[in-house]
């Protein structure tokens, strides 16, 4: 039976793989060994914070992601982990999915990595992989609507310098790409709502 799913695994052949490289085992120049493969690959945060089902901390490691133009077989696979000391590589069925793994974006009971600390290398277009889902999307709408709202800012600048100097990585792309309008229409609507208060004995308008 194992024999028959050890040729099964074998058999497959995909344009993603993904496998595991621990910093004690995994030369110093690893990634530079990859780069010279001229591979597009993605590399993980070192994951220094996991924890196993008896709480006891995993050793520490990195997930790495492979992606070809064309499929490759295990073997062919496993020929490009073995120069970096990598474990065997296995199929990756989702490569967005994978790439949100690294931070363990999805999954809040598991230690939280950045996001920013992801890398890619060999042109992979990191930002579509990390494109967020739609409820995400709205979700972040809404926070930038309740921070307007709560720091009263009417100009759109302000909260555009602000995206880029502190949410670079979700707010920004979504100012760039999607979602301006709408927030620059509750900015105004909030811009006129604000009324000039008038002195009652005098009827000047005070600043």
């Amino acid at each position: 039976m194992k024999e028959k799913q050890a040729k099964k695994k074998k058999d497959v052949r995909t344009r993603v793989w993904t496998f595991i490289l621990y910093p004690e085992s995994a030369p110093e120049n690893w990634i530079d060994i990859l780069i010279d493969m001229h591979l597009e690959f993605v590399v993980s945060p070192l994951h220094d914070q996991d924890r196993d089902a008896t709480g006891e901390l995993k050793k520490p490691h990195w997930h790495v992601m492979l992606m070809f133009a064309g499929v490759k077989s295990y073997e062919q696979v496993k020929e490009i982990t073995e120069k970096v000391n990598g474990t065997i590589p296995e199929r990756c069925h989702n490569a967005k999915a994978m790439v949100r793994y690294m931070a363990h974006i999805d999954n809040p009971d598991k230690a939280q990595y950045k996001i920013e600390d992801i890398r890619a290398y060999g042109g992979v277009d990191l930002q579509e992989l990390l494109r967020p889902t739609s409820s995400e999307r709205y979700s972040m709408i809404k926070e930038m609507i309740d921070f307007v709202r709560q720091e009263n800012i009417i100009e759109l600048q302000d909260l555009i310098d602000y995206a880029i100097s502190e949410r670079y990585d979700d707010w920004f792309p979504l100012l760039c790409d999607s979602c301006t309008y709408v927030i620059n229409q509750y900015i105004k609507s909030l811009r006129h709502r604000v009324k000039p208060k008038v002195d009652i004995i005098t009827g000047e308008i005070q600043e």
